[in-house]
């Protein structure tokens, strides 16, 4: 075996290009109005400030690549300062696309200073087969901040009849007040049977979310909500303190959607669904 030459070609194999992507965002309050203080992004990651409606900043977050895959990394990272007020969401579903090795990897980390307020509302992430995808969003809430988060995932595409039942994902939130740990949760997905079919599961869904609101009328905003969600089949929601969490299964994503919006708009800050949702 020619041992010099095997190295060679193995140096001569065509490397795969990665896609890397890097978004910063802070408004502040300046006379009586939110503005933006800093915009900064990298690589793959671009932001917008579409024309505001209200009182907040609206932030457009795009992946140019159009999709990631196993290696592909993008991070984000948003803050608003005291008193004001910061709405996020995505351009598009974001895709994960099936993987040759590895993980793609979305990091997302919020800072909510005192009496500001954070809308981080992304449209979907969907899953194709043997799409492997690693999530983190971090927030730090100080003083009497409030946030209102929500992820989506949808698993295969619908209109193409996938179930996508070997996508894996591992999602973890952490949300403090003050450096106290008020939230934290875990999602994996391993590609077993089971966590599809398990009716304590996802139960044949392909669709799910997580909305979170942490404001201190918690427990007076789910009685609001209660007679919606008790027409939904597969919605579940708890308050405690500060906390509200709202859980959705649907078996479509036009079902998820349906489910989600009146939610949303509800918790939003800007008391109503992101423009780019109902394009």
């Amino acid at each position: 075996m020619n041992v010099a030459a095997s190295i060679a070609d193995f140096e001569t194999l065509p490397r795969l290009q990665r896609a890397r992507g890097a978004g910063r965002i802070a408004v502040g309050q300046i006379a009586g109005r939110t503005r933006l203080r800093t915009l900064f992004q990298e690589g793959c990651a671009k932001i917008r400030l579409p024309r505001p409606t209200g009182p907040a900043v609206e932030a457009v977050l795009i992946n140019t690549s159009g999709g990631l895959t196993g290696g592909d990394v993008v991070e984000w990272q948003a803050e608003a300062q005291a008193g004001s007020r910061l709405s996020i969401t995505t351009q598009a579903c974001e895709r994960i696309y099936r993987s040759s090795g590895g993980a793609a990897e979305l990091t997302t980390r919020l800072r909510v200073a005192a009496s500001a307020h954070i809308d981080w509302l992304p449209q979907e992430t969907i899953l194709f087969g043997q799409s492997r995808l690693e999530r983190s969003l971090d927030i730090e809430l100080e003083g009497d901040a409030t946030l209102t988060a929500l992820e989506a995932v949808l698993i295969g595409r619908e209109a193409m009849g996938e179930a996508a039942r070997d996508a894996c994902l591992s999602d973890n939130w952490r949300i403090r007040r003050d450096g106290r740990l008020i939230h934290a949760e875990a999602t994996r997905l391993t590609g077993a049977d089971i966590e599809r079919d398990a009716s304590s599961l996802l139960a044949g869904c392909n669709a799910f979310a997580t909305l979170v609101s942490i404001a201190p009328d918690a427990e007076a905003r789910l009685e609001k909500l209660r007679p919606f969600l008790a027409t939904l089949p597969h919605a579940g929601a708890s308050a405690m303190g500060e906390r509200l969490v709202l859980r959705f299964l649907a078996p479509t994503g036009i079902a998820l959607r349906r489910s989600l919006q009146p939610a949303i708009a509800a918790l939003s800050g800007a008391g109503s669904v992101p423009r780019l949702w109902t394009i």
